[in-house]
């Protein structure tokens, strides 16, 4: 018979961010809300009396570091959960050791392409559905916008988002005049830029990732392309994102979120505020780097802990399964049963002088994920 755990064992928490390499403004600010979100529980007396011990692995924005730190958390530290990854291609690394091999609960909480679907896995960001169907079609009625160029980093989610926008771009009478991928660490532009200008396209839908995405952007302003009329489009792209360039390179931006820091409800003005005094500087608090929903999903997860009762696994996902939250940044939040996916609030914005200001409210949107294909029973 194996002994409950004591009320004074931790609960322990594991979080891969990618602290160092190309997106360490990311790892920096997802470190900064899971020690927030961890630290507020804690000071309401944890969870089932028992504290939150947090450990932070730094996956290095490389995905064999990624899942070296899953590894480590779960065959050394023995967390409870795992959260973080950026990248799909870093989910994919850090699904490995995490759950096909260490049978651990992970969260992943950025947005992107969709389609996971495992009993041992949720996620909390959002997926096309909800950022690119409702987006493009919203962005070809309000300015007219025909021809797209799809200039792309080569891994599973540009190609997925890219699938996505030609349906949309096709039902609504448009045309893909271009699309290319490069690998992630790609930086040389010139030559994309100048197709872009030759094909005459009103949209360049942009999935080119850091380091990259910094020259490609100068490029394309230098060429006289929002000048011209053209409309560029980010849907990734938030307030840390924005830092990296001049404002004038990314002048008229549009992204698709399900939080921006323009957002006004009261929760998500006072949680910024907390944000900021706990963590002056540079590593912001926005949804394009996944703090909304690293946020969500600690959240989520400490409400499936309480009404399971216990940290037993498959009480946990039974719970997890329909979790919601009254608030939350950008809105409240619940799971879609069954799907491991979240109906949230989704906002357009544009960035306009080196901010983001929401141009439209989206509402409350489903996922429209695929039913997740219970676990077989053992024994």
């Amino acid at each position: 018979m194996t002994a409950s755990p004591a009320v004074d064992d931790p609960i322990r928490v594991g979080v891969i961010a990618d602290q160092t390499g190309a997106l360490s403004f990311v790892g920096l600010a997802n470190t900064n809300v899971a020690r927030m979100v961890v630290g507020g529980i804690n000071a309401s007396g944890g969870l089932l009396g028992r504290h939150l011990e947090l450990h932070i692995e730094d996956g290095g924005t490389d995905d064999d570091m990624a899942a070296a730190a899953a590894r480590k958390l779960v065959e050394h530290e023995h967390v409870d959960v795992v959260f973080g990854g950026i990248y799909s291609s870093t989910r994919q690394a850090i699904k490995g050791p995490a759950v096909v091999e260490g049978k651990t609960l992970y969260i992943y909480p950025e947005q992107y392409e969709g389609q996971e679907s495992d009993p041992l896995i949720f996620c909390t960001g959002p997926v096309p559905a909800q950022q690119v169907d409702p987006f493009i079609s919203w962005l070809m009625s309000e300015t007219g916008a025909r021809s797209f160029y799809l200039p792309s980093a080569d891994y599973i989610w540009p190609h997925v988002m890219n699938a996505h926008v030609r349906e949309v771009v096709a039902a609504g009478g448009g045309t893909i005049v271009g699309e290319e991928y490069f690998p992630l660490d790609h930086m040389d532009y010139a030559a994309t830029v100048e197709r872009i200008t030759a094909s005459g396209a009103d949209v360049v839908f942009n999935t080119i990732v850091p380091p990259g995405v910094t020259p490609f952007l100068a490029l394309l302003h230098e060429s006289g392309f929002a000048q011209r009329g053209g409309h560029l489009v980010c849907t990734y792209f938030d307030e840390n994102f924005l830092n990296m360039v001049p404002a004038a390179h990314v002048e008229g931006l549009y992204s698709c979120l399900d939080y921006y820091q323009a957002v006004g409800d009261p929760f998500s003005r006072e949680l910024l505020a907390q944000y900021d005094t706990l963590y002056p500087g540079d590593a912001k608090f926005t949804g394009g780097s996944a703090c909304s929903g690293l946020y969500r999903g600690l959240a989520l997860w400490a409400a499936a802990v309480t009404e399971a009762g216990s940290l037993a696994q498959a009480e946990v996902i039974a719970a997890l399964d329909h979790a919601q939250i009254a608030q939350g940044p950008g809105g409240p939040a619940a799971m879609v049963p069954g799907q491991h996916h979240v109906r949230m609030n989704m906002y357009i914005a544009q960035s306009r002088a080196g901010r983001f200001e929401i141009v439209k409210s989206l509402g409350a949107l489903d996922p429209q994920e695929r039913l997740v294909e219970a676990p077989a029973l053992v024994g």
